[in-house]
């Protein structure tokens, strides 16, 4: 009888100590989840920047300029007479527009046309009216620096960001495989959209590429 006892008692143990294993054994996912949960956290800026960049370079020929870094203004500026000599008077535009940069080109145009140009500005000074049409292009909000970004114009440094969030998409996209187990994970639904994922670019390049 004692030995039964024990035999019966001992039974219950040895489950316990192999749902304990099993446990154990799965115990990564909440790991993985965490860190898939903290590198998103990190990846969603840097995700807005590059897919509102990306929206608006897929849209280019959408855009009323064909620039979607910049837009094109013209304004009229009622600027008085200026006295002095073509260099003067671009030394006294300039200062007047608050332009910190200096002309590339000052030129007449005609003998009452003043042309005073800048990077993506130009100033056109009717001399005899005193009157500036002032024509360029200024960067569009927020969409210049996505664009800047996405282009990687920032040079070698940015380089190092831009690979450093290629790699944390990877990251993303391989720890998200795993997250959730069964049917509807990788061995289940996950691997039929992960193969509809793959085709997509697949079927467009084979159809429609070069």
């Amino acid at each position: 009888m004692g030995d039964d006892g024990d035999d019966v008692a001992r039974a219950p143990s040895g489950a316990a100590t192999s749902s304990s294993s099993r446990r154990k054994k799965l115990a990564w996912r909440p790991w993985l989840r965490a860190i898939h949960r903290d590198v998103g956290y990190v990846a969603v800026g840097l995700t807005f920047v590059y897919a509102l960049s990306g929206l608006a370079v897929n849209h280019i020929t959408d855009w009323s300029d064909g620039d979607p870094s910049f837009k094109t203004y013209s304004r009229t500026v009622d600027v008085g007479p200026l006295a002095g000599d073509d260099s003067a008077i671009a030394e006294a535009l300039r200062k007047r527009f608050g332009i910190r940069a200096s002309p590339r080109e000052v030129y007449r145009a005609s003998p009452e046309q003043l042309e005073v140009l800048f990077d993506k500005r130009t100033l056109h000074l009717d001399t005899a009216k005193g009157v500036v049409v002032d024509e360029g292009q200024e960067p569009r909000f927020l969409l210049r620096v996505a664009n800047w970004l996405h282009l990687n114009r920032g040079k070698k440094a940015w380089t190092y960001a831009a690979d450093a969030y290629a790699g944390a998409l990877l990251l993303l996209a391989t720890s998200g495989l795993f997250m959730i187990p069964g049917r509807k994970g990788l061995i289940g639904r996950g691997a039929v959209l992960v193969v509809v994922g793959i085709l997509i670019p697949v079927l467009y390049v084979h159809f429609a590429g070069p």
